[in-house]
């Protein structure tokens, strides 16, 4: 997947500078405008093609496995959750321990 990637940002990098190449042959009314134009027609057409196949591939895993490598709000949501939770049950600790530690004191002093 990683080099795929890879592999269409380089296509993709050529096709653009195969484009202002043959833009510039235009206009300085070169002979090589033409077979220029020609390749990068046909350039453009692989690098549509390897970007598409980088984004199936992609989108084929995510469906399979089932994870989105970007996290959801439902995900930030859920660890917000947790973590107040978390935050909730330590406060009621120290409380529940202040309680006992004053309660006992309490008690052996009657």
């Amino acid at each position: 997947m990683r080099t795929a990637a890879v592999r269409a940002v380089l296509i993709m990098s050529l096709t653009v500078i195969q484009a202002v190449v043959a833009f510039l042959c235009t206009l300085a009314g070169s002979w090589l405008a033409f077979p220029m134009v020609l390749s990068g027609v046909a350039s453009t057409v692989v690098a549509t093609w390897s970007v598409l196949d980088v984004w199936v591939t992609r989108q084929v895993w995510n469906q399979r496995n089932g994870v989105v490598s970007v996290p959801s709000s439902t995900a930030r949501r859920m660890r917000r959750e947790r973590r107040s939770a978390r935050r909730a049950a330590r406060a009621q600790a120290r409380k529940d321990t202040r309680i006992r530690r004053r309660g006992a004191g309490g008690l052996s002093r009657a």
